[in-house]
């Protein structure tokens, strides 16, 4: 066995891990399946000859999942569970997380936590978020990586294609963000949010949005309060730079001046 294969077993290549860099430095816990959708939609549309869906999901997450398998081998990532469709779920290691903010380009101490134990329970909670991102991501295949494809494969592929565009990419995606009310950013204190997602995308006009995933096992009652821990949070100001007070969102997001976010500093919705 010789250099490639001596280094990564599963024979995968660096733009495979660095697919799952990318996608679990983002979501933080994910399965082999939500990588693959995300990362590289043009094999959704292959493996049809497969008798079964599972034959298939099996065919077309192959290679991110040796790329998964190889990653554990360096301690870059770990398996977290198992999700209801039995999908296994995996997470980054801190090692890893280091990896996926240089492929992120995002400083380390933005990147969260390693979501160790999310899965524990099924992680139908991450799995919800990780749909959310997915159809608002609406990952559209590579045409040139089909080319060779039979003409049905890329009939289907291309129908995709022509479908409307989503939002932003991987990278303009966080989940899990603490909103501190009280405290600093990596020391939030009482009374603050957690944003199951935040969406960064100003090529696509949508500067910044705050997103909160329901899987339906809260009341009303219950979801009213995270609305005022949210207000709290856009209400909080903190000097900047300069010696200015701001809006502390303003000290970490982008977003313009009149934006109607900085209306939350004065009033709930």
């Amino acid at each position: 066995m010789t250099g490639k294969r001596v280094t990564n077993p599963a024979g995968s290549s660096n733009s495979l891990r660095g697919d799952v860099l990318r996608v679990l430095g983002a979501l933080k816990v994910a399965t082999a399946d939500q990588i693959q959708r995300i990362s590289a939609p043009h094999l959704n549309h292959r493996h049809t000859d497969k008798k079964t869906l599972s034959e298939q999901k099996t065919a077309r997450t192959a290679a991110h999942n040796g790329a998964l398998a190889d990653m554990r081998k360096h301690n870059q990532s770990e398996t977290g569970g198992v999700a209801a469709t039995g999908d296994r779920l995996r997470n980054l290691t801190l090692k890893g997380l280091e990896a996926a903010s240089h492929e992120l380009r995002r400083p380390v101490t933005e990147m969260g936590s390693t979501a160790r134990g999310a899965g524990s329970s099924g992680g139908s909670h991450p799995m919800a978020v990780n749909e959310t991102v997915i159809a608002m991501l609406r990952p559209k295949p590579d045409m040139a990586k089909l080319a060779d494809d039979p003409a049905e494969v890329r009939a289907a592929a291309q129908a995709v294609v022509d479908e409307p565009a989503g939002i932003g990419t991987i990278a303009s995606y966080w989940t899990e963000v603490p909103l501190p009310a009280t405290g600093a950013w990596n020391a939030p204190g009482k009374g603050g949010a957690q944003a199951d997602l935040v969406l960064t995308a100003p090529q696509d006009k949508m500067p910044l949005l705050f997103i909160e995933v329901d899987n339906c096992h809260m009341t009303a009652e219950e979801l009213a309060p995270k609305l005022e821990k949210y207000a709290r949070f856009f209400r909080r100001t903190t000097k900047d730079t300069d010696g200015k007070e701001r809006p502390m969102w303003r000290t970490r997001w982008t977003a313009p001046e009149t934006w109607s976010g900085d209306s939350s500093t004065r009033r709930c919705c």
